[in-house]
């Protein structure tokens, strides 16, 4: 199958629709419409899931024959499977799903023209049940967003010391809780832990509370499709074979909790409670056509690190919404993932320079991507300054870090023709008290 030339298809995909053919993001379904409750792969197009378990079942990939020997990854409760046959595999069965909906089909008799498989197999997006898309063994967090690094760093340490003297020359990053890792849509329980209440006292002494100051961080997430050997570094070069694809993140962090115990170790408890993703994979494919400069840096990276093209890392529209209980809906941040100084194959690389060994379904947070200007932070540390400036909300609410009962929502797509956009969907939380 070869690249669409247009993006109509015979299927109604409303306009500035997240799921248009441009685009056929992947992720695992249940629902109440179909015979089988198991959860399953499906893709996602304009207002409906495809379900892959039954179209495969029916026939649906018969014009694709490189797929008929592995068909049953189509029947699993993740998409590991599916990621494991590798990029080449995710383009041509994308690309078949393509022409499967396009407007001038020649696959019409696979689903167009067949009303029993339709019926079976289409499923509108309200009526399914979405789940964690892989089972991610281990999960990095990176520190890619320089803007935010530096504004965090100067509310804490000053402008001078904001950053690190190595930020610029690594890829920062610590191991993460892959367990806590949650689908969009997930109650997010306040944490409680260690806080300092009284940061004058000398010595400092620690009181056991819900947390006082819960933020947000906005992230994308990567999926890992490849793994290496134990041993077997990386090459930047062939870094993107690893990359399966991408999903919106919100690394919910507990900043009080954190000031207290990160030193000397880095965060534990004030990061592992929760991070939420949405649910939908978009494939690397389709990011292909957003490529653009990331942020430029002031001096040369090690040789392992250096990349053969200067437009290494995506261009997506991200935006963050605060809708407090029984209230109106702000929107806190408009910004661009392009604001990172690390790129995913950059963070591939240095990640098994060691050896270290991946694998399918590992994740990767690209960490806090911020702008410069007011409106764009990817935090509410930022937005309020580290809790010293009140954050004027719609219907006259004021926040410095989140309520319970707060709902946070992050949307992100990519691209300007509303026919044509590669977007996530939604990326949704909402704070419930603490235990008591």
């Amino acid at each position: 199958m070869s690249a669409l030339k247009s993006f109509e298809s015979w299927l109604e995909i409303p306009t500035g629709s997240h799921f248009s053919l441009a685009n056929i993001p992947f992720g695992i379904i249940t629902s109440s419409e179909t015979s089988s409750r198991s959860p399953r792969p499906a893709i996602a197009i304009g207002d409906y899931a495809l379900d892959l378990a039954a179209f495969a079942s029916q026939q649906g990939f018969s014009s694709l024959p490189f797929i008929e020997p592995h068909l049953s990854v189509f029947s699993q409760p993740t998409l590991n499977a599916f990621a494991a046959l590798g990029r080449r595999a995710h383009t041509q069965v994308r690309q078949y799903l393509q022409s499967v909906f396009a407007i001038n089909t020649s696959l019409a008799h696979v689903l167009r023209d067949n009303a029993k498989l339709r019926q079976q197999a289409l499923i509108p997006l309200e009526k399914v049940q979405n789940h964690l898309p892989l089972h991610i063994g281990g999960y990095t967090d990176f520190f890619a967003g320089i803007n935010h690094a530096f504004a965090a760093g100067t509310i804490n340490r000053g402008p001078e010391n904001a950053l690190n003297p190595n930020y610029r020359h690594l890829p920062a990053a610590y191991h993460s809780r892959a367990s806590s890792i949650v689908v969009s849509g997930t109650p997010i329980r306040r944490p409680s832990g260690q806080i300092i209440a009284d940061p004058t006292a000398k010595p400092p002494q620690p009181i056991f509370s819900p947390s006082k100051r819960l933020d947000i961080e906005l992230e994308l997430g990567i999926f890992i499709c490849r793994e290496n050997t134990l041993g077997d570094p990386v090459p930047v070069g062939s870094a993107d074979e690893a990359i399966f694809g991408a999903v919106l993140l919100n690394d919910w962090s507990a900043r009080d909790i954190q000031l207290w115990e990160y030193v000397p170790l880095g965060p534990f408890n004030a990061k592992n409670f929760a991070t939420t993703i949405s649910p939908w994979v978009v494939l690397s494919d389709a990011l292909e056509p957003f490529f653009t400069e990331s942020l430029e840096r002031d001096r040369p990276v090690l040789p392992y690190l250096v990349e053969g093209r200067s437009k290494n890392v995506w261009d997506i529209q991200l935006q963050v919404d605060l809708t407090p209980q029984n209230a109106k809906t702000t929107t806190l941040t408009r910004t661009s993932s392009k604001n990172i100084i690390w790129s995913v194959p950059q963070m591939v690389a240095h990640h098994t320079i060691t050896g270290c060994n991946l694998q399918v379904g590992d994740f990767f947070g690209s960490g806090t991507i911020s702008g410069t200007e007011e409106g764009t932070y990817g935090c509410l540390f930022e937005h309020s300054k580290g809790g010293k400036v009140a954050i004027k909300l719609e219907g006259g609410q004021e926040r410095t870090f989140l309520d319970d009962g707060d709902t946070v929502t992050i949307t992100g797509w990519a691209g300007d023709n509303p026919d044509a956009l590669v977007g996530f969907g939604k990326c949704i939380g909402q704070i419930q008290a603490s235990i008591k």
